[in-house]
């Protein structure tokens, strides 16, 4: 695969995989930093004027059931399985990695849910939209890195500034599914609505955000924490909160060393 010209070509890449996947009844789905870049086309020039440089990196989820029908396909459009000892063990039960045939990291296909920080569960959200996973997740999957980095803090205002929040998942962030994930852990739900104030300090001192845009950034978070707050919460949730974040309420990410 190499190293892609520019980001058409790399979407053109994803696009190839999925209409794949599509026709044998796989359903593949994009995340992440490309996810976001291919959901958000009238903000294409945000890119360059917050200077976020995209990485191409792919990261797909289909369902843990399908992890053979996946390898398959991925051998048959071209990549080589990786294989590594930690996939072996408790990271590779919801993972897979493929490369190219230069031997290139190309690929991550997560099966079933996202572990990272926190745990996103895709369990039947992948019908929901294609060829990425809903704008819900995919906002989730940002808001949820406790050593959040300006990349994803600049992902994150891109999406927002291109859809607003609502109560489904058409062409909006689907505020209920959000606020009924955080419901049920403390710990999810903390570093959600902390990365929620660094999102709008971020914009709101951004010299390339016009005040029109740093005004719907502000609006549309506190739209979502308002929805996310006034959401019953479960008792686990709860009984977890007493003891706040003098506990760690966080998984640590193991990186696979490639």
């Amino acid at each position: 695969m190499g190293e892609f010209a520019n980001f058409s070509d790399f979407a053109k890449e994803i696009r190839r995989i999925i209409s794949e996947a599509d026709s044998r009844k796989i359903p593949l789905r994009i995340m992440g930093g490309a996810a976001i870049r291919m959901h958000c086309p009238k903000h294409e020039d945000m890119y360059e004027r917050l200077k976020r440089t995209p990485k191409h990196d792919m990261d797909f989820v289909t369902y843990g059931k399908l992890r053979p029908l996946t390898k398959r396909l991925f051998m048959d459009l071209g990549y080589e399985p990786y294989i590594s000892l930690m996939l072996t063990g408790a990271t590779g039960r919801h993972r897979q990695i493929f490369n190219d045939k230069d031997g290139n990291k190309a690929i991550d296909v997560f099966l079933g849910k996202l572990e990272m920080c926190h745990v996103i569960d895709f369990d039947g959200r992948l019908e929901v939209d294609s060829p990425t996973v809903p704008l819900a997740e995919l906002l989730l999957q940002k808001l949820q890195i406790v050593q959040i980095n300006e990349k994803d803090i600049q992902d994150a205002i891109i999406l927002l500034l291109e859809h607003d929040i609502g109560e489904n998942d058409k062409e909006q962030v689907n505020a209920n599914q959000i606020a009924k994930t955080l419901a049920n852990e403390w710990g999810f739900y903390y570093s959600v609505t902390t990365n929620f104030g660094k999102v709008k300090e971020f914009a709101n001192k951004h010299d390339a955000l016009s005040s029109e845009d740093k005004m719907l950034v502000t609006q549309r978070i506190d739209k979502l924490n308002k929805i996310v707050e006034e959401t019953p919460k479960s008792l686990a949730w709860k009984l977890r909160s007493k003891a706040g974040s003098t506990v760690k309420w966080y998984n640590v990410v193991e990186e696979v060393q490639r």
